[in-house]
């Protein structure tokens, strides 16, 4: 029912990408090689079907699953979201996308449960019924949404592979808080959750009037071999097409507009002195807008030209350098205009 859009521009470094499963599979390893990079543990992704998980480095972990893609449904999604630790509660919100108005009210069947009067743009199962609906969501090939006359068909293959798969995520398999394979094993066996990193992010300095002058002498000094090929259309490397922003009271950031593609858009930056020797320093792992009044640099990938999947990263200025701060994304393209969810990956405070 609701359109998110990202606020910037979609940007990426890499070429324009057309089939979901290839971005999910780009994704993944880019997640991988920041969690690590970040010091912790690569975050656990999987996908089988119609349904998808994402569990982030503290261990919380979401699965979500989508109408048929061989089917006819309008765009319909369940959420499934638990933090780690022992005896945590299941969440469950619901979502659908139609090109008529929203609908006040939402019915949801699936086996013998049914759930009507589920209100918002995405309604939250009620508590008491989350136990009963994720069995039934284990023992049905297929549930049910109405408003009216108008009807959604969420699919439930794969949900059963997923949900097992977030019980391993979190150590629950075996236990009696399971979602698929419950045991008797102590509950305090469970896995328990992870900090969230700490970034201390640094508001930049004013910028200075002279600032844009230092466009012509800091291009003069980069090493324009080490992004051979990275870059399509005109020179970028004109004084007029880049973008100087102070940083400190000696430092700045020079942003140079790299390559458009059908949906997606590049920039390359560089850490640079505001003095001879300019010194540029690439930031390999940092691509995005650069917003001054913040000091963070998003990049914002979609998926598909119709946008109904994202992949967000932000990293923020720490005095020194850039951090990761966030990172999250859409497991599967399925229809919804802005994407249906971000499910998180990679969290910090």
């Amino acid at each position: 029912m609701r359109c998110r859009l990202p606020a910037h521009r979609p940007t990426h470094r890499a070429a324009p990408w057309r089939a979901s499963a290839r971005v999910a599979a780009w994704a993944s390893v880019v997640w991988a090689a920041a969690a690590v990079h970040a010091g912790g543990t690569p975050p656990v992704s999987f996908a089988h079907k119609d349904w998808a998980l994402q569990c982030d480095n503290t261990r919380t972990c979401r699965a979500v699953g989508y109408q048929s893609e061989s089917g006819d449904s309008e765009p319909v999604s369940l959420r499934l979201t638990r933090e780690a630790g022992p005896g945590t509660p299941v969440q469950i919100e619901l979502q659908v996308s139609t090109e008529k108005a929203s609908p006040a009210a939402l019915h949801l069947k699936v086996g013998s449960l049914s759930l009507p009067g589920l209100q918002g743009d995405t309604p939250r199962i009620p508590a008491q019924q989350v136990p009963r609906l994720v069995q039934e969501l284990l023992k049905n090939d297929e549930a049910t949404v109405a408003a009216g006359k108008d009807p959604w068909v969420l699919s439930l293959a794969g949900a059963s592979a997923v949900l097992l798969k977030m019980d391993e995520a979190q150590g629950r398999v075996g236990t009696p808080g399971a979602l698929v394979r419950r045991g008797t094993r102590a509950e305090s066996s469970v896995l328990p959750p992870l900090p969230a990193p700490r970034v201390n992010a640094a508001v930049p300095v004013a910028q200075r009037k002279a600032d844009a002058a230092l466009a012509k002498p800091l291009i003069a000094a980069l090493d324009r071999a080490s992004v051979e090929g990275q870059c399509n259309g005109d020179d970028p490397f004109r004084p007029d097409q880049v973008q100087v922003y102070r940083l400190t009271e000696r430092k700045v950031l020079l942003s140079v507009p790299c390559a458009m593609g059908a949906y997606n858009f590049s920039q390359l930056l560089w850490l640079a002195n505001d003095r001879p020797p300019y010194q540029p320093v690439l930031l390999d792992d940092v691509d995005g807008d650069f917003d001054p009044a913040t000091g963070t640099v998003r990049s914002a990938m979609k998926g598909r030209g119709i946008g109904d999947c994202w992949f967000v990263r932000e990293w923020s200025f720490d005095g020194k350098g850039f951090v990761l701060a966030r990172e999250s994304g859409d497991s599967l393209c399925r229809g919804f205009a802005g994407g249906a969810w971000q499910l998180p990956v990679y969290v910090t405070r």
